[in-house]
């Protein structure tokens, strides 16, 4: 049985890595969220059954510090809160975001990007995609990106590349894009992404 310290180690590594190299699928779940122990114990004895895999990366990186906003159907906003004791907020004053259920271009927008002085106040939004490959493509270059990536997720509103582009790198939202079986692809502000 897995426990809590080692499933956040391990979410968060994947997190790392996926962010390290730029639309290069990874696996934040193992397809095992039903009986995930996280944090604390997160399987069905816990109350908590069914934990989506959009909400791993939250759950590990949350605290008591750090301002969190869920959105989506349900109770999981509660459930962050009192398992990691972050504060609930509204979008645009979150750090860390978890997008359960599609997001609008205007949502997107009003993440928080930080500013050049300072681009370790932006958020890091995760977004529920239904898979990542089969959608509209997008290119994507920058730092840890051989030459370009094409990723293709569906489940995205169309015209997103454009609408993550409102601040000027070293400001910017860093995305993590997961599917229902714990799929992920991250695209940090560093990354420049176009519709191909």
């Amino acid at each position: 049985m897995r426990t809590a310290a080692r499933e956040s180690q391990q979410t968060f590594r994947t997190v790392l890595d996926a962010f390290a190299r730029p639309g290069t699928p990874a696996r934040l779940a193992d397809g095992e969220c039903q009986e995930s122990h996280f944090p604390g114990t997160w399987g069905q004895e816990s109350g908590f059954p069914g934990t989506p895999p959009a909400l791993l990366a939250t759950l590990a990186l949350a605290d008591l510090d750090t301002p969190v906003c869920v959105l989506g159907e349900g109770e999981w906003g509660d459930v962050v809160a009192t398992a990691t004791s972050a504060p609930l907020v509204r979008l645009p004053d979150a750090r860390l975001v978890a997008a359960l259920r599609p997001v609008t271009l205007d949502e997107l927008r009003s993440v928080r990007v930080g500013r050049a002085a300072a681009p370790e106040e932006a958020a890091l939004v995760t977004l529920a995609v239904d898979a990542l490959s089969g959608g509209p493509q997008v290119r994507l270059r920058g730092p840890g990106v051989r030459d370009e990536v094409v990723i293709g997720p569906v489940g995205l509103p169309g015209g997103w590349p454009a609408a993550r582009a409102v601040a000027e790198f070293p400001a910017g939202a860093d995305l993590l894009l997961v599917t229902p079986d714990g799929g992920c692809i991250g695209i940090p502000r560093s990354t420049t992404t176009e519709e191909v």
